[in-house]
């Protein structure tokens, strides 16, 4: 049995965030049951190419395990079915722009009348607080001015973007940590609570000891792989390709030095500690980057693991996803698509991912409506006919 099993989650979220955490948890037990626009849906399902079966990957790759229930949340009638569900719901979670439940009556100070036990997560750009709520705020704009982009990328080049939308997965995260303490903070008090998640916030939060930097007056710039605290802790260049090296203290420096066969950068006073490692960072890698271009990176990388360095290759993402050691993790996972098979990252909780059998793939657009309607609802065919009619569902 899934720790969330028993627990619904009424969905109102789209795009990337939000749905992100709700497939969480999904993964976790909990039915989660996803409001999408009548006709239209969460505008990933347009985000292409690619397609498989004609399902945006994009919006596959975060929406399993779902029900899709199509509602057109501005039709009067939209509004008693609602209440009914959340009469019977745990979790709301939503991510349109402040303000936007309020006009449609779904704000948690009206929801909550209904059901004070609910547990209402409201993701946005930069929260529902602040000179700065009120704007729109996407996964690109919310690195930029979180700092991130300040500190990724080379120090001569300009400010860049990680590969992927950073900002979004982490307030995903953020959100699902919040409603797991929120649950247990409501079986002790028998009460619901609001959750304000930001972008912002969650990705402000990442910068740590870059941060600590600024506090103590030291303005944090881009480095481009180096670390501002550690060296030799970054990426070189072999002879056939580049490979990371993270010697993170003065025993491992060591164990390096002698790995390599260079033990007479050992006795170097300009790399004797760390600090001093770090102070005299452009000599130490011009000797590094003339030793490492003698020989490939595969054998620099398994010459210093041998040696208990960490060191690695720097894969592709095809060479990542292709690699055995995630396969026999079960970090991979197959779902059906239209009778076809298509590959998933697994979620990383392996209580969780011992139980991926269970899994459902993300639905098409209402593949549930009439679903959630007869059985949750109680409505009967007749109905559901009208309401279809009246373009409500």
């Amino acid at each position: 049995m899934k720790p969330l099993e028993g627990l619904r989650v009424l969905d109102f979220t789209r795009i990337l965030a939000g749905p992100f955490s709700t497939m969480l948890l999904a993964d976790m037990g909990a039915e989660v049951i996803k409001i999408e626009e009548p006709q239209k849906g969460d505008e990933t399902r347009a985000y292409g190419p690619p397609f498989f079966e004609g399902f945006s990957t994009y919006f596959l790759s975060v929406n399993r395990g779902k029900k899709s229930l199509t509602l057109n949340l501005k039709h009067p009638k939209a509004r008693g079915m609602l209440i009914t569900l959340l009469h019977s719901s745990d979790i709301l979670v939503e991510n349109f722009r402040p303000g936007t439940m309020s006009k449609l009556n779904l704000d948690y100070p009206s929801v909550s009348s209904l059901n004070p036990k609910l547990i209402y997560c409201s993701i946005s750009g930069y929260g529902q607080t602040g000179p700065e709520a009120l704007k729109p705020g996407y996964d690109l704009v919310i690195q930029g001015i979180s700092g991130l982009m300040d500190l990724t990328g080379n120090p001569d080049g300009p400010p860049l973007k990680v590969g992927t939308s950073i900002a979004d997965l982490v307030a995903g995260l953020t959100a699902v940590q919040s409603i797991l303490l929120a649950l247990i903070q409501r079986e002790k008090t028998g009460k619901g609570t609001f959750l304000d998640i930001a972008l912002l916030d969650s990705l402000a939060a990442m910068l740590t000891y870059q941060a600590g930097l600024h506090f103590i007056g030291i303005e944090p710039k881009r480095m481009g792989n180096q670390h501002p605290s550690i060296c030799p802790y970054e990426t070189f260049q072999a002879k056939d390709g580049y490979f990371n090296i993270a010697a993170a203290n003065d025993k491992l420096w060591k164990t390096f030095c002698e790995g390599i066969g260079h033990s007479e950068l050992i006795a170097d006073p300009r790399f004797k500690t760390n600090p001093d490692r770090v102070q005299n960072r452009p000599d130490l890698v011009k000797i590094l980057n003339k030793i490492f271009k003698e020989r490939a990176a595969s054998e620099w990388v398994d010459l210093l693991q041998q040696q208990g360095i960490p060191a690695g290759l720097i894969f592709s993402v095809s060479e990542v996803l292709e690699h055995p050691h995630l396969k026999e993790r079960e970090m991979i996972m197959n779902l059906p698509i239209n009778g076809k098979g298509f590959r998933f990252l697994a979620n990383p909780i392996s209580v969780i991912r011992e139980e991926k059998d269970k899994s459902t793939p993300p639905p098409s657009l209402g593949e549930h409506t009439e679903k959630v309607l007869r059985e949750i609802l109680k409505l009967l065919p007749s109905d559901i006919a009208t309401l279809k009619r009246e373009g409500v569902v």
